[in-house]
């Protein structure tokens, strides 16, 4: 069989078998991406420092993070190789270790922990328990223009009354931050707002346009798009997340430390010496 076909007997049979002429190697953990001075750098190097990475590098193509990932790696690699063996400090290296390991492996504990505590079910529970449950706490959902002079606010109050779109009246000649979202405070409580605002906003019932309302920022013009008795689910949702998360720790960590064997010695050692880096030579 001559070289031409071959390459049409292997390319026919790889369209009748629907598998690839050269197929790529799955890579795996183990997989080794470069050898420095006789040392493997294998993929799950990179993997480990990629997991730990802050979120901002989570935009950052792939690519870019391995070359640059690897490319440390293998400096550091040439460091180490090239460091004499008497400047190595083992007994500090093996107690560092020993640190990161604990402490890698107990935040997985306390991830698995916080996954099985905070559940839609459990939160949606916790909620009606913690907030719903309570004494009503009184939440208000406004919009505002705010301007430099009275007049100009009274003619802005004299606008949104006779039904020229408050929006569209907060983006034109509000002064305030929120001037381009239509003048949208969105949820507050009580307190949250400068007094003179907050009384103001006290007073008014959904649907209300009023003032001028003079503050230390200037004269508003509010109106009261909507109220409620208590807070959502979801304006309390990190807040209850992190109670729960808590809860569940603190059980736990007392559950073993119930059920475990624990000594703890008396220091022998005045506590200056935590600070001795010397002991670690």
């Amino acid at each position: 069989m001559n070289l031409s076909k071959k390459i049409f007997f292997v390319t026919m049979l790889a369209a009748t078998t629907g598998l690839p002429i050269f197929a790529q190697n799955v890579p795996t953990s183990d997989t080794v991406v470069a050898i420095v001075e006789g040392k493997k750098i294998k993929l799950g190097h990179i993997i480990s420092i990629v997991e730990t990475l802050p979120a901002q590098y989570a935009d950052v193509a792939a690519s870019d993070l391995y070359e640059g990932i690897l490319d440390q790696l293998i400096q550091q690699t040439l460091l180490v190789e090239n460091v004499p063996t008497k400047k190595i400090n083992e007994k500090r290296i093996s107690l560092v270790m020993e640190n990161e390991r604990r402490a890698l492996i107990s935040s997985n504990a306390l991830s698995d922990i916080t996954q099985k505590a905070v559940t839609e079910s459990a939160l949606q529970d916790f909620y009606e328990d913690q907030v719903l449950s309570g004494e009503p706490i009184l939440e208000f959902y406004a919009s505002h223009i705010l301007v430099e002079t009275e007049e100009e606010a009274q003619n802005i109050l004299v606008a949104a009354k006779e039904g020229i779109n408050f929006s569209d009246l907060a983006k034109e000649n509000s002064t305030g931050p929120s001037a381009s979202n239509g003048g949208d405070l969105g949820w507050f409580g009580r307190g949250a707002m400068v007094s003179e605002f907050d009384e103001a906003v006290s007073q008014m019932k959904v649907g209300d346009i009023a003032g001028p309302v003079k503050t230390q920022f200037g004269w508003h013009i509010i109106r009261l798009n909507d109220q409620r008795n208590y807070p959502s689910l979801e304006t309390k949702r990190e807040e209850l997340e992190g109670q729960l998360r808590n809860t569940a720790i603190s059980k736990e960590i007392e559950r073993l430390q119930v059920n475990s064997a624990i000594e703890i010695f008396k220091p022998t050692f005045d506590f200056e010496e935590i600070r001795n880096i010397d002991l670690l030579n």
